[in-house]
């Protein structure tokens, strides 16, 4: 017996939306530096040296700091890579 050419469509009665993107948050941690945070975003990211340090200090003062953004995929990767580097870092859907 051969399996069916075409699977049929399931209604899970949830809407799925394609485009929206990923959002990669770093968190504020008591064990990297400021000057290893900036560090690591400018590596990782390619940031300039201002914001870099404006987003390090985001995540000091605030807690956390949005530092990426793309598709699943890409999101994924950003948090791996912060992981990496030692970096508490998350990911969540973009509203």
């Amino acid at each position: 017996m051969t399996a069916p050419l075409v699977t049929p469509e399931v209604d899970t009665g949830e809407q799925v939306s394609f485009d929206r993107p990923w959002k990669v948050i770093c968190w504020d941690d008591p064990v990297n530096l400021m000057s290893y945070v900036t560090f690591v975003f400018r590596k990782v990211f390619g940031f300039s040296k201002e914001k870099a340090h404006r987003l390090m200090m985001q995540v000091h003062t605030e807690g956390r700091a949005v530092v990426s953004s793309g598709n699943r995929e890409k999101a994924e990767l950003d948090v791996f890579r912060l992981h990496e580097h030692g970096l508490w870092a998350t990911l969540e859907r973009d509203d």
